[in-house]
This record gives C-alpha cells, sequence and structure tokens, in this order.
C-alpha cells in the first residue's frame, strides 16, 4: 500500500483496535523495517501453531479447554495473516498488460515475486 498516494496498513492495531496505517514514500523506513519484521514474526508463529493444532487435533483425549485455547490461537492467527495477505497485496504493482493482446492476461514484472 506505500504507493505514493495509499497508505500501508500496518500488522497491529492500536489500543482501541483500529487498524494503524503508515504513510511512507520509502519501503526501508525503521517503521516499515519493524512491520517487515512483525509480520514475519506472525507468520512463524501462525505456522508453529498450525503444527501444534495437527498434534492437539490428532489426540482423541484432548480437553475441551485445551481446544478451545487452540481455536482462539488459530483465530488470531488467521487474523493476523489476513492483515498482512491484505497489506501486502494492496502494495503489489498494478499488473500491465501486453500490447500483443495474446490472451495471456496481465503480466506482473519479476520485481513483484521478491
Amino acid at each position: 500500500m506505500t504507493l505514493h498516494d495509499e497508505l500501508r496498513l500496518l500488522p497491529w492495531s492500536d489500543s482501541n483496535g483500529k487498524p494503524c496505517f503508515l504513510s511512507t514514500d520509502t519501503a526501508g523506513g525503521p517503521l516499515s523495517r519493524l512491520a517487515d519484521r512483525t509480520e514475519s514474526a506472525q507468520l512463524d508463529s501462525g505456522a508453529a501453531l498450525l503444527e501444534q493444532a495437527v498434534e492437539v487435533l490428532a489426540n482423541a483425549k484432548a480437553e475441551p479447554k485445551e481446544l478451545h485455547i487452540l481455536a482462539r490461537d488459530l483465530t488470531n492467527a488467521l487474523r493476523d495473516a489476513l492483515r498482512i495477505a491484505v497489506s501486502r497485496g494492496h502494495r503489489l504493482p498494478e499488473p500491465t498488460v501486453t500490447a500483443s493482446g495474446g490472451g495471456e492476461g496481465p503480466q506482473l514484472p519479476a520485481a513483484a515475486f521478491g
């Protein structure tokens, strides 16, 4: 979302639960780097939680309280992942259409894939 006229959705909320945004023309500023590290940590945490969920759900004797905690934690991890996906999606460059009109659809530059 850091196009010149847009804001970047940050991977955290304010104390009232409202989304936070960053307005900047540079992707490498200190707050952008903090947001990138936070997103990475949230995704790593979600991946670890998914592994834990597989183990808990494989246990037929899992306690209801354990399942409730797992569901709560998975919900939070999914919320984080969706916020990251929205933020990153808004920061993708606009697709370019080839002049050939060969029906190939929009083309993204290689830089869009990291």
